[in-house]
């Protein structure tokens, strides 16, 4: 059921927007466990292991096209708050358009490049060939994840964030499911476990389109809906676009890291890859309420509610803070005994993953202000300092992964996050301060 978000209190309609997102993230992240689990299970460690060399290109790659759908949704949602239905029409139908574009471009580029990408990764040879088998099977299968992730999207820019979620667990559930026959029954290895992902996608992106017709109006299209003109595929592709660049350069900065974490030992990287997990885990509730935001400040954005808009910013801000430093103080506190539930008994190990979360925990409020302030102005459809944003953050992480590793080590890298949170604020913070002195000028002039 679609929700309009220009109406009621803005800290309670956020987040009740973002806790079907929080369970959504979290039912993912134990998902993604879960499927590891039963692949080292089912056909070996090594299998496991072909799996995780291509985490870090699905993430480049994969989050390009999950970034474009979101970015063009914002759109959507603008015109959603302004109760302007023809406009809605359209906006969906250039998403289709340009989602399907990119999906294809990326699929030839991907496919074509993905042996010479996995060489420069530096993929074990004795798991090389595994993890392009696996891989290419998910790349061919894109098209699924495009159109489950853009049907997703746009019933989020509609208000409403409980039906995606039910189809991502449907979806996930599907692919446990499926997993276990194409390995055990079909003995098909790690092809197998990647079939199982794209028609879990294939068939929730499917049962997603009767649901649309059905509870979505607005978003049923026909033959006439997709004769958008030129303007309105360039005002998609210049807010869609630099949202998938952002995922994709987050991804480069994660390989930087990465690359530098492998050189510090198996204690460091065991420590780093734990406190990242704990740590990835505690984030997902600011990240989902960072969708929420932007998904509130289009629909405010678009029906000229710009005190609004400024409001539920505010309150954003002290429940998204306030959050970040209760986690905090966890992690300062507790984090050595739990990191100790994914470490047991490796002393080292365990104390490294408690420096990593303390340094982490006292910088937790920045990365509070980074989701609500980027992900808002996202929502007011300005994609240019989102992207700046995201450049300093790949230089933060750069500097942290080749100059803070080499003078201190483990320590060093631990600061790549908080520095990336740092220098993606700098033109954030400026942004919004821009933006509301021009929110308080158009809501002046409504009134003149």
């Amino acid at each position: 059921m679609t929700k309009n978000l220009t109406v009621g209190p803005p800290g309670a309609l956020i987040i009740a927007f973002a806790i079907p997102l929080v369970i959504g993230n979290l039912f993912q992240q134990l998902y993604n466990m879960a499927d590891s689990f039963i692949v080292a299970r089912t056909i070996g460690m090594e299998a496991l292991a072909a799996i995780g060399c291509t985490g870090s290109i699905a993430f480049l790659i994969l989050g390009f096209i999950m970034g474009v759908t979101s970015g063009a949704a914002i759109i959507t949602s603008q015109r959603y708050g302004a109760e302007d239905e023809d406009g809605v029409k359209k906006s969906f139908a250039a998403s289709v358009v340009i989602s399907g574009a990119v999906t294809v471009l990326l699929m030839a580029l991907s496919i074509g490049t993905l042996r010479p990408l996995l060489s420069l990764l530096n993929t074990p040879a004795e798991v090389y060939e595994d993890a392009y088998r696996y891989f290419v099977v998910i790349l061919w299968g894109m098209p699924a994840l495009t159109l489950f992730n853009l049907l997703s999207n746009m019933m989020r820019a509609a208000g409403d964030s409980k039906t995606p979620l039910y189809f991502l667990v449907l979806a996930c559930v599907i692919n446990i499911i499926l997993d276990y026959i194409f390995i055990l029954v079909f003995k098909s290895g790690v092809i197998g476990a990647a079939i199982a992902t794209v028609i879990a996608q294939f068939f929730s992106g499917v049962a997603c389109i009767p649901v649309i017709k059905k509870r979505f109006p607005l978003f049923a299209l026909t033959g006439d809906d997709f004769r958008v003109d030129r303007a309105e595929v360039l005002r998609h592709i210049k807010i869609a676009l630099p949202v998938g660049f952002q995922w994709s350069i987050i991804a480069i900065g994660a390989v930087a890291v990465t690359f530098a974490l492998n050189g510090l030992g198996y204690a460091a990287v065991a420590a780093f890859t734990t406190g990242q997990k704990i740590d990835q885990l505690a984030t997902m509730p600011l990240s989902s309420y960072g969708q929420a935001m932007t998904t509130f400040a289009a629909q405010n954005f678009g029906a000229k509610k710009y005190d609004r808009i400024k409001k539920g910013v505010a309150q954003g801000l002290v429940i998204a803070l306030g959050f970040s430093a209760v986690m905090g103080a966890v992690f300062f506190i507790f984090g050595s005994d739990i990191a100790a539930v994914f470490l047991k008994g490796e002393q080292e190990a365990i104390r490294l993953a408690h420096r990593y979360l303390k340094i982490i925990g006292v910088f937790f409020p920045l990365l509070a202000l980074l989701f609500c302030i980027r992900q808002t102005i996202q929502g007011l459809g300005d994609s240019l300092v989102p992207t700046i944003a995201g450049v300093m953050e790949l230089l933060s992480r750069g500097f942290a992964a080749l100059i803070l590793t080499s003078f201190f080590g483990y320590t060093g890298l631990c600061f790549a996050s908080p520095l990336a949170f740092v220098g993606a604020l700098i033109p954030l913070v400026i942004a919004l301060r821009i933006k509301f002195s021009q929110l308080s000028r158009l809501t002046a002039s409504r009134y003149i």
